[in-house]
């Protein structure tokens, strides 16, 4: 799993185990490491709980890991799925094996339930005690605004909650959310401690406690040192507690297999009888309870729906697996692809366009060029059809696979010693806390010592109250089959005899308290509207609240997924008829609007009327009001990053949720023009299909139009009892509706036109406040023209021809682009030589994505054997070229843009117009010195702006040494002494190097005290890795004594911005190392023998090995060369050096190879020159530590 250390890792791919227990996540990473030899003896697999995944996306994405398992094996594994709770068992089994028949083994069950329904007060309507106030109170009485509850049940029920357990050994407490389970842990704990419990009777279990706390939980409770465990889903599945006596919900279960894997936690034995009891928070909730509790006992379990072709895991595992293809040497073609997708159950029917239209984004084929700032993760040979991975996928797979969004989650850690996991914390709870306070988490409590950027310092504060935590997560939904039978069981009460009814109640479960109340509620139903909304009729109920709005509740029974669609249909369609605003709620029993106060009620009865939609019309509606809600907005951040377009940028790190915010709505920004792109069709999708039940609402739509469900009109002059529950729900939704984060509430936001605004407002010359030299040091970056933006391989200057368009020789040697690389994109059609129009003229090498761009655009005559795919009309050519000018420079006049591109004056100046118009570009006057109209991309402009602040801005005064001393140790997370670090693995590794990036220390240190102070584990693989793979890169910075010298690392993407510049070599320098640099300069690296053999070419003598290897050395450590293996550093620094392999014997003799000496194994090759000002090089190295 995620928890098993690496050494075990590493143990177990040299060693395989017989039996492998894993989790679907951990199967990924295996499957897409080199680990994966280790499965290859795999024959059986079985999938436990299969019904927990098969109907999510993790299911998804766990049976196209299953499909590449059996493509690595000799045939494919058996597959045996474990359920006690699914349903429809065949389509299940067709999960667990589309393509080969399945036998069913599903034995009756003689399963013995005692299941009860407890009220603990006589009326939950009428409470003597409590404090008011919540979801928990009885009902929401008093204003139609929805006042406070008068009264509370929650004292009643935690009083209860301790009586039972106290009658028990052991006692499991199930609630709905985190938050719920830590309020009823403390509530309990503290009622037991005022009837004299000397400890804890209760700790709260859920996946924000730390798996270490949560196996001490589960010990204790089986041991009987703790009689009870409160839990949400965390305690569901899998996890073997022993003899547990009871199990208690707090409210309705959310679904009946959920309520039976839960209350199966108690008597978990064969023959043994499993008891559960059932609180419900108020009336409405005791009604579900009953239809739940019913359902449970006649094993009615709700049908499991299947993902169908969700485009964001298909994605991420055709990555993975191309990035495994090119290590292992095989080829997958794009037939090779979707057959193995097609194999897995999601995927069935899944069409080649669609795939193609996946590898089309993936290859960096987009619909426009807004999307050049989008990294190809794979190469698509379009001429052989042959797939790859491009260079880092298999780490990008790694680090940022798997389908569990990340939410910005902090981790609390102990402070001190070990600094020991606790658990962790919601970014908004950690942004409202400070140092000082005192916490609760897990049923004790903890006292925040600091708050870093990505974790929460705490010590224990035993005894002291502490603030309850909160998380924000997803509610789930009612199941509309569940609705369906709510309603009928309202419907059958309402109209059943009284002794027929309390039969039935009394058959489910509910004691004399709850039946009563359930009845009573029922009864003040009728006689407040005179109707029940049920399962054949919908009511609708209007009335004025205390500001004279009206307030429009649309009862129904069938639940949040279908409510929710519809209500957005609803606000559409008023919206589109009467020009009205309304605030819409939905709920699992109904839908809540408020309208503005109108004169009469004709404009009420208009928006009554646009409730009844017809069939035909519901998908379309819907698809197009869910694109501008903050659902989709959030569903489509966590799509983009499953696709890997928003991968984690520190893997291993916290990345905080409003910063992924940020990057998605850039991205939404991009691709809102284009609705085919295969993220926004997959987000759709996962809107209408995963998350609504659209299907459901257009069946509810046809047995409205056919009768056989009906609308019912009422007005009241208050609200009724069942419109009191829901408006609680809907004031908790509005109340911080205003702290809802910007890029999720794009339905709400206001189009301004920003020209008009300026001329009312007025607007700064921004040509007295931008930095000539800021405005020249963005444009130099936008440019790639800067060190540590220049190509350093082919994969580079394939994207810097998608990001800056087409580049003659010379530009392209002035970003570092090796002609041979242009070549070699052009004869594996990744790129074509045409002739440009625009600048001084000449061929120009440019993207084959940009092929019909530029020939629609600009008239650009393509060469012969351009793939038929990329010669596809674009949306807006010219458009494209344009944004993509203004996105790499800094500002310009429409002139300097016609001339560069080859357009006509007045064609770019209407395409300026029409970005400007868009909020694509601003216009204004802005560079210094410059004269008339300009304009300017607003990224850009912001960041120039930033830069210019920024060289403003004066240096704070310095701390104290011994302060300073003990921040950087702490900063630089260097373990103590006897500690192990926390970190290990080669991405700690990078994390160290890009901490000390041009730090020169001696190269003996590195490996010696450095690295192994901070890396858990460290041995030199870890190192090699970086450097051979080119993530890295050091140089010299002066020669030590005993072979030794000072030797400074940087992550290869800011080597060139921090590395100082060589000194010139002297005239009189030795003629040997002119002859090196001359070979080395401009060259992709050479080997020892390569190098001496060219030396001795260009000064037509033979070299001696031994002067060779001092030339070179001195060259490095003067800072002109640089090796792509430390190997030579830890020979002539007497540092760990790897056993050289014994060559096996072959079955002819061996020709003799020349080799150089140890101290110089590895590639060398000549550092570029930079040309970036000390104060610059400074900067970029104190922003790196």
């Amino acid at each position: 799993t995620g928890d098993t250390p690496a050494a075990e890792r590493t143990r177990f791919a040299r060693a395989p185990a017989d039996i492998l227990i894993t989790t679907p996540e951990s199967l990924f990473l295996l499957l897409t490491s080199a680990g994966r030899e280790a499965l290859r003896g795999i024959d059986t697999v079985i999938l436990d709980e299969v019904h927990a995944i098969a109907g999510t996306k993790r299911g998804a994405h766990l049976a196209l890991s299953l499909e590449r398992l059996d493509a690595l094996l000799a045939k494919p594994a058996q597959r045996i799925g474990l359920s006690a709770t699914v349903r429809p068992i065949e389509d299940v089994a067709g999960w667990i094996c589309p393509s080969r028949p399945a036998t069913i083994v599903c034995p009756p069950s003689h399963k013995q339930w005692d299941l009860r329904i407890e009220v603990p007060v006589d009326d939950m309507a009428a409470l003597a005690d409590g404090t008011g106030g919540g979801p928990g109170g009885g009902e929401v009485s008093g204003s139609a605004a929805g006042a406070e509850a008068q009264s509370s049940i929650w004292p009643h029920i935690d009083e209860r909650l301790v009586d039972i357990i106290d009658a028990h050994r052991a006692t499991i407490i199930f609630a709905n959310s985190r938050r719920l389970a830590e309020r009823i842990t403390s509530r309990i704990n503290d009622i037991a401690a005022d009837r004299g419990a000397l400890a804890p009777i209760a700790a709260a279990h859920h996946g924000s406690v730390s798996r270490e706390r949560r196996s001490v939980i589960e010990e204790d409770l089986k041991a009987g040192r703790l009689p009870a465990v409160v839990a949400t889903s965390s305690l569901e599945l899998g996890i073997d507690m022993g003899a547990v006596d009871v199990v208690i919900q707090v409210q309705t279960p959310p679904s009946v297999a959920s309520g039976l894997q839960r209350v199966g936690r108690a008597g978990h034995q064969v023959g043994a009888t499993s008891r559960g009891i059932i609180f419900p928070k108020f009336r409405g909730d005791l009604v579900t309870c009953t239809v739940v509790a019913e359902r449970m006992l006649a094993g009615q379990i709700e049908a499991l729906r299947i993902p169908r072709n969700p485009l964001d895991v298909l994605a991420q595992q055709i990555v993975a697996m191309l990035a495994m293809a090119d290590s292992a040497g095989e080829e997958w073609t794009v037939d090779e692809c979707l057959a193995l997708a097609r194999r897995a159950a999601p995927f069935t029917g899944l069409t080649r366009g669609v795939l193609e239209s996946v590898l089309d984004l993936l290859s960096g084929r987009y619909p426009s060029d807004d999307f050049a700032s989008l990294k190809p993760r794979i190469v698509w040979d379009r001429t052989t059809g042959i797939l790859s991975g491009r260079p880092g996928a298999q780490r990008l797979a790694v680090t940022s696979g798997g389908t569990i969004p990340d939410r910005g989650l902090f981790g609390v850690f102990m402070v001190g010693e070990k600094g020991s996991r606790v658990g962790e914390l919601d970014e908004e709870m950690v942004y409202e806390s400070r140092v000082g306070e005192v916490i609760a988490l897990g049923a004790s409590s903890w006292r925040i010592e600091q708050i870093t950027h990505d974790r929460v310092l705490v010590s224990p504060a035993p005894g002291q109250p502490g603030r309850l935590p909160f998380w924000h997560g997803d509610a789930l939904a009612r199941p509309a089959e569940l609705g369906e039978a709510v309603g009928a069981f309202v419907r059958t009460v309402a109209h059943g005899k009284k002794a027929d009814v309390t039969e039935r109640l009394a058959a489910a479960g509910l004691d004399e308290r709850a039946a009563s109340n359930l009845t009573a509620y029922i009864d003040e139903q009728r006689e407040a509207t005179g109707q029940l909304p049920d399962d054949r009729t919908l009511l609708v109920e209007r009335f004025r609240d205390e500001l004279g709005d009206w307030r429009v509740v649309i009862h129904s029974p069938y639940g949040a997924a279908v409510h929710a669609p519809w209500a957005l249909a609803i606000a559409a369609r008023i919206r589109e008829t009467t020009g009205l605003d309304p605030q819409v709620m939905h709920a699992d029993d109904g839908i809540v609007l408020r309208l503005p106060d109108t004169e009469g009620d004709e404009q009420v009865r208009a928006v009554i009327a646009t409730i009844i939609l017809e069939p035909e019309d519901v998908e379309r509606v819907v698809t197009d009001s869910v694109t501008g809600s903050a659902l989709f907005a959030s569903r489509f951040r966590e799509a983009a990053a499953r696709a890997l377009l928003l991968p984690r940028r520190h893997p291993g790190k916290r990345s905080p949720l409003w910063q992924q915010r940020q990057r998605s709505a850039h991205l939404l920004e991009a691709v809102a023009g284009y609705p085919s792109f295969p993220i926004v069709l997959e987000t759709v999708r996962e809107c209408l299909q995963d998350v609504y039940d659209v299907p459901a609402l257009v069946r509810l739509t046809e047995r409205i139009r056919s009768g056989e469900v009906t609308i019912v009109e009422v007005e009241t002059a208050t609200p009724s009892p069942f419109a009191r529950s829901l408006l609680f729900g809907y004031v908790a939704s509005f109340l911080y509706e205003g702290d809802a984060p910007l890029a999720e509430r794009r339905a709400q936001a206001l189009t301004l036109d920003a020209t008009l605004l300026a001329e009312l407002l007025g607007t700064p010359e921004l040509r007295d406040l931008l930095d000539p030299l800021a405005l020249d040091e963005v444009e130099a970056e936008l440019q790639h023209l800067t060190a540590d933006r220049r190509a350093r391989d082919i994969e580079d200057a394939a994207d810097l021809l998608r990001i800056l368009g087409p580049l003659s020789d010379d530009d392209a040697l002035a970003r570092g682009i090796d002609p041979a690389w242009l070549l070699e994109l052009c004869s594996a059609r990744r790129a074509i030589g045409v002739r440009w129009p625009g600048g001084s003229g000449g061929m120009v090498t440019a993207a084959i994505e940009d092929a019909a761009r530029l020939r629609d655009a600009l008239g650009v005559v393509l060469p012969p054997g351009v793939p038929i795919e990329f010669c596809e009309p674009v949306a807006d050519p010219v458009g494209d070229l344009v944004h993509r000018f203004a996105r790499t420079h800094g500002p310009f006049d429409t002139a300097a843009l016609a001339h560069a591109i080859g357009l006509a004056p007045a064609v770019a100046e209407l395409a300026m117009q029409r970005l400007a118009a868009s909020g694509r570009v601003i216009g204004g006057q802005f560079r210094p010195g410059g004269k008339g109209h300009e304009w300017c991309e607003p990224e850009v402009l912001r960041r120039i702006r930033r830069r210019s602040v920024a060289r403003l801005r004066h240096e704070a005064e310095p701390v104290a040494g011994v302060a300073f001393a003990e921040f950087l140790l702490g900063w630089q997370q260097v373990a103590e002494a006897g500690q192990s670090p926390n970190r290990g693995g080669a991405d700690a590794v990078l994390a160290v190097i890009e901490q000390l990036a041009g730090v020169a220390l001696p190269a003996s240190a590195w490996e010696a005290a450095i690295l192994p102070a901070r890396v858990r584990g460290y041995h030199p693989g870890m190192l090699d890795e970086l450097t051979t793979a080119g993530e890295v890169i050091w140089w010299g910075t002066g020669q030590m004594a005993r072979g030794d010298g000072l030797i400074a690392i940087a992550p290869a993407d800011l080597a060139d911005s921090i590395r100082p510049s060589s000194a010139p070599i002297d005239e009189d320098a030795d003629e040997l190392d002119a002859l090196v640099l001359t070979v080395l300069d401009g060259s992709g690296g050479y080997f020892f023998r390569d190098i001496s053999d060219r030396v001795g070419t260009l000064g037509e003598r033979i070299v001696d090995d031994t002067r060779l290897d001092t030339v070179l050395w001195s060259l490095t450590w003067r800072g002109f060369l640089t090796n792509d293996s430390w190997a030579g550093l830890r020979t002539r620094s007497g540092g760990t050096q790897a056993k050289a392999r014994v060559p096996q014997r072959r079955g002819r003799i061996a020709l003799p190879r020349r080799v150089g000496p140890p101290t110089a194994a590895g590639r060398w090759s000549a550092l570029p020159a930079t040309d970036m000002s000390a104060e610059r090089r400074a900067t970029q190295a104190a922003d790196s530590l």
